[in-house]
């Protein structure tokens, strides 16, 4: 197979976190989107991730987490809660990595 035929445009893929804690906080799953496909310094970013460099990790995933349309959800003074970005920080590292 020519690596040209594995490169295409970004897709918008639905990420769902519906596990037990979060749908028993917030009545139903809780829904962001990621890109299928990610620049690679935002990747590598996420994969050298540490608790030492705890800044980094929560730059590179509220890059990550986008609406339904492509747009940040995380900017600015709106934060998510402490649980949930870690939760969606577990999931997107989850879906990259397949």
């Amino acid at each position: 197979m020519k690596l040209a035929e594995l490169a295409a445009e970004p897709k918008l893929i639905k990420i769902i976190l519906d596990d037990e804690d979060l749908v028993k906080k917030y009545d139903e799953p809780l829904e962001f989107w990621i890109w299928d496909r990610q620049p690679i310094d935002s990747y590598m970013r996420m994969a050298k991730s540490t608790t030492d460099n705890f800044d980094d990790i929560v730059t590179a995933v509220n890059e990550m987490i986008l609406d339904e349309e492509g747009k940040r959800i995380v900017q600015g003074n709106v934060m998510l809660p402490t649980n949930v970005l870690m939760k969606a920080f577990t999931k997107v590292i989850e879906t990259l990595g397949k």
